[in-house]
């Protein structure tokens, strides 16, 4: 009896591996799926791109006040005159008749126009700013109130005052200089009140006892 050649060995060992790969395939496991999931990145952005600004708030607004500016007139009744200054809301006024009464006044004038000042001794002038040409009201020092009108002030008009020590006396003087060149002024000299000697409105020089004062723009 003859041994099976190489042959048959060979054949054998071939059967042998093809069994084995085949058991393989068919009894195969796929790998566990992780049972996160990774996020998807954010989308890079685009270069140039820029996001809207929000709107800048409106500034606030500012509030209104009554124009800059110097008034002066005459009481209804030609007895008097008054004038007015008038800056950043403030006023002063001064009345006088150009013999022994006057009287200094001070307040505010609203955005509206209203006007209310008041002086010593219950001196009080009210009234209103019209369209920045004229201020037309009351003023009462020492009686009835008087009506009056100052219109706006030209170049060299207004209202002026000068203070200093005379010989000894405090001197304090207040004038109205209108618009048609002519002036009304009280000089007080230690509280003693006289008609005011002539003003030059170019420079504001008036002489006082002999002096050289200079008046200058009676301003609140």
């Amino acid at each position: 009896m003859k041994r099976p050649g190489p042959l048959l060995t060979l054949l054998a060992g071939l059967l042998l591996g093809l069994s084995l790969l085949t058991l393989d395939t068919t009894t195969g496991t796929k790998a566990p799926t992780s049972p996160y999931r990774e996020r998807s990145p954010s989308p890079a952005p685009t270069p140039g791109t820029v996001s809207p600004a929000s709107p800048a708030p409106a500034p606030a607004a500012t509030p209104s006040r009554a124009p800059d500016g110097d008034y002066a007139g005459r009481t209804d009744d030609d007895t008097a005159a008054v004038a007015v200054s008038v800056r950043a809301g403030r006023a002063i006024a001064y009345f006088c008749d150009g013999r022994t009464r006057e009287s200094w006044l001070r307040g505010e004038v609203r955005a509206d126009g209203a006007v209310r000042l008041t002086g010593r001794h219950g001196a009080e002038l009210t009234g209103r700013l019209e369209d920045g040409a004229r201020i037309e009201g009351t003023v009462g020092v020492g009686g009835e109130p008087r009506a009056f009108t100052a219109v706006r002030a030209r170049k060299m008009s207004g209202l002026w005052r000068a203070t200093a020590a005379v010989r000894s006396a405090k001197v304090d003087g207040g004038w109205i200089v209108l618009r048609d060149g002519s002036q009304v002024g009280v000089l007080t000299r230690d509280g003693v009140p006289s008609p005011a000697p002539r003003l030059d409105p170019r420079t504001g020089a008036v002489t006082v006892d002999g002096r050289r004062l200079t008046a200058r723009p009676a301003l609140p």
